[in-house]
């Protein structure tokens, strides 16, 4: 009887610092996603501003 508590009880807390490791994984992970995804941002309105002046220098050198 006692061996089986022991049993249960070590299984219970593997699974709950099995959950707690994937949950800070998974956190770690979204963290790095919304970094990327600022950069994909930041690079998308840049290259917006890129086609604008390299526009802006065409319109001058014509004139």
């Amino acid at each position: 009887m006692f061996s089986f508590l022991g049993s249960a009880a070590g299984c219970v807390a593997g699974i709950v610092a099995s959950q707690r490791l994937t949950a800070f994984r998974l956190e770690a992970l979204e963290k790095k996603v919304d970094k990327h995804n600022r950069l994909v941002e930041r690079m998308a309105a840049a290259e917006t501003e890129i086609k604008s002046v390299n526009k802006r220098l065409d319109s001058l050198r014509t004139n």
